[in-house]
C-alpha cells in the first residue's frame, strides 16, 4: 500500500520538528522545510529515516517567496496533508515597526500559506480528497498588545481557514487550523523568566503547552471525519 505525503512547512525546530516526528511515526513519507537551520533539518530527515522507515526530503527554502515555493513543489507529485507551520514573530510597538519588519511577518505566516495552498489544492482536487492544518494563535482571536503584526497575520490565517474550507469542500478536502496558546518554543523564549510565569499564571492549566501536544492534535485532524472543516480549534490550556 502506497504511503501518504505530508509537506511540513518550518519544520526544523519546535512544533514543526514535533508534527514531523509524529507523522513520521504514523506511516507518511515527508516534505520537510526550514528557511535558515539547513543542516538541523538535514539531520531530523535522517533520523526520521532511519527510525521509521519513511521518505524524508529536506528543503531550505522561504515560503514567503513564490519562486522558492515554486521549486519545493516541483519535487511533488502527489499531496495527502499540507501543514502550514512556518511562522515568525515580532515584539514591538506597532510605531516603532518598520515597513520591511511588518512586510516580513506577513511574508512569512500569511503569504507562505498563499503560495504553499496554491500549488497543494490542485494536486488534492486530483485525488478528490486532501487536509491542510494551519498552524495559527490565540491572539489570531484577541489580539496581542505589542504583537500587531503577528496577530493580524493570524486573524487573516484564521479567516483564509474558514474561507478555503468552503471553497475546497465539494472537492472532499479539509481545511481546518489549531490555534495555539503559549508553547513551550524558541519562538517564545524572547520573553524573560518572569514574563513567563506570569503567563503561566494566567493559564488555567498552570502550564505552557508542548509541541508534543500540537502534533498530537494535528494527526489527530488528519483522520477526523471528513464532515470537520473549516473549524479554528483552540488549544490553549484554558487561557482564553
Amino acid at each position: 500500500m502506497e504511503r501518504k505525503t505530508a509537506l511540513i512547512t518550518g519544520a526544523s525546530r519546535g512544533i514543526g520538528r514535533a508534527i514531523a516526528q509524529a507523522f513520521a511515526a504514523a506511516g507518511y513519507d515527508l516534505f520537510l522545510t526550514c528557511l535558515h537551520s539547513q543542516e538541523a533539518l538535514c539531520r531530523l530527515c535522517q533520523e526520521l529515516t532511519a527510525n521509521f522507515g519513511i521518505r524524508a526530503v529536506p528543503f531550505c527554502g522561504d515560503v514567503g517567496n513564490f519562486a522558492d515555493v515554486q521549486t519545493l513543489f516541483s519535487q511533488i507529485r502527489r499531496l495527502d496533508v499540507l501543514v502550514n507551520n512556518a511562522g515568525i514573530s515580532h515584539i514591538g510597538l506597532l510605531s516603532d515597526m518598520t515597513p520591511e519588519e511588518w512586510r516580513r511577518v506577513m511574508a512569512t505566516n500569511l503569504d507562505g500559506c498563499f503560495y504553499t495552498c496554491k500549488l497543494a489544492v490542485p494536486l488534492m482536487v486530483h485525488e478528490k480528497r486532501g487536509k491542510i492544518l494551519n498552524i495559527s494563535s490565540i491572539w489570531g482571536n484577541a489580539g496581542a498588545s505589542m504583537e500587531t503584526a503577528y496577530s493580524a497575520s493570524k486573524g487573516a490565517v484564521n479567516s483564509l481557514t474558514r474561507a478555503l474550507a468552503k471553497e475546497l469542500a465539494p472537492s472532499n478536502i479539509q481545511v481546518n487550523a489549531i490555534a495555539c496558546g503559549v508553547i513551550d518554543t524558541e519562538m517564545n523564549r524572547c520573553f524573560s523568566e518572569e514574563e513567563i510565569q506570569a503567563l503561566i499564571e494566567e493559564i488555567p492549566a498552570d502550564r505552557l503547552g508542548t509541541p508534543e501536544e500540537v502534533a498530537a492534535l494535528a494527526l489527530q485532524l488528519t483522520r477526523s471525519p471528513a464532515y470537520l472543516t473549516g473549524q479554528v480549534i483552540t488549544l490553549d490550556g484554558g487561557f482564553l
